[in-house]
């Protein structure tokens, strides 16, 4: 890569406080959602959501998230250079989320909405470790053109997309930030983000795919969805057709990597999970990690499952609280 490219990944992202919440099996049936989703609501749905988990006295732990921005705080961590591009209220939580970000050592591109409150995902984790997502993005869908800077995607190696970014208006501000690394060579990454996402925008999906996407990251639902297909391995190579690498995230029995006609498996790491968040997102950021120092995708893939085998063990996306030193003398040391 250009050695004028002094950061390595710059993303767009919702920037939503995350509110994680533990409930059992019958109490999340009363909030009728469809497990295993992301299922965007607006302001009064999300009122009556909160109210019922007042009312029920459910305890909610809150952290700032959003997938790109937990993918972010995961290639600084590893000490990347990393961007983050989003909108916030300009309200209590807009400043602790931008304070946090930049405790995270991640650079902060974020502005404030006078009058949209910070957007919030809620995260019901069920038993079985699933996680279902209630999001209201408040002042998150504000993120305009004009919060995009040219010199920042143009200084960056990557820049990151996530597909809940293309429901509603960020959708022209994800093509205005595309033309620009095209026009500067930025290679551009997606995550796909949720089957709701590709059956809402398929058409969209595809074209953007097609034309623009250099990396792809899905999960096996989404590779399903995306490709039509019924296997994994035959979704990953029709994704491949049309990108450079196409990534299946497969949980706990790893992912495969397509990259020029050739299939990588790689093999996931033992983990005692118990929330699901974020391990996605964490796999990418040790994948674009690995990719923008060189290394080959068989380390980067590997790098990303051992990532997301130790954020699955605590409630919540605690880069932080990840073992630095254990990763370096794993992966860094020749």
């Amino acid at each position: 890569m250009s050695s004028e490219k002094t950061n390595d990944v710059i993303g767009l992202g919702n920037t939503l406080m995350d509110m994680l919440i533990e409930v059992g099996e019958e109490k999340f049936l009363e909030f009728n959602l469809r497990k295993g989703e992301m299922h965007l609501v607006d302001e009064k749905k999300a009122k009556e959501i909160l109210d019922k988990i007042k009312s029920d006295n459910l305890s909610i732990k809150k952290v700032p998230g959003g997938c790109s921005s937990n993918t972010l705080k995961g290639i600084a961590f590893l000490g990347g250079g990393a961007i983050l591009c989003g909108k916030v209220g300009d309200d209590e939580h807009g400043e602790i989320y931008v304070q946090e970000i930049s405790n995270h050592k991640v650079q902060p591109r974020i502005s404030k909405h006078s009058s949209c409150p910070t957007g919030h995902a809620i995260t019901f984790i069920t038993p079985d470790t699933e996680r279902t997502f209630s999001t209201h993005l408040g002042a998150a869908i504000e993120l305009a053109k004009e919060d995009i800077f040219e010199e920042d995607i143009q200084k960056s190696k990557i820049l990151h997309l996530e597909g809940y970014q293309i429901e509603g208006p960020t959708k022209e501000t994800i093509m205005h930030a595309v033309q620009f690394a095209k026009k500067h060579g930025t290679l551009i990454s997606i995550d796909l983000a949720d089957p709701f996402i590709i059956r809402n925008n398929k058409e969209f999906l595809e074209e953007l795919v097609m034309n623009s996407a250099d990396i792809v990251f899905v999960n096996e639902k989404e590779a399903l969805e995306y490709t039509g297909l019924e296997n994994e391995e035959e979704a990953v190579r029709e994704l491949g057709k049309h990108v450079k690498i196409a990534i299946v995230k497969l949980g706990e029995k790893g992912s495969l990597i397509f990259n020029e006609g050739k299939l990588t498996k790689v093999a996931p790491f033992s983990a005692n999970a118990v929330d699901t968040t974020g391990a996605g997102d964490t796999f990418a950021a040790g994948f674009l990690y690995g990719y923008c120092k060189g290394w080959s995708l068989e380390k980067c893939g590997n790098l990303g499952a051992f990532m997301a085998a130790k954020i699955v063990e605590n409630i919540g996306v605690r880069i932080t609280e990840l073992d630095l030193k254990d990763i370096e003398n794993r992966f860094f040391v020749a």
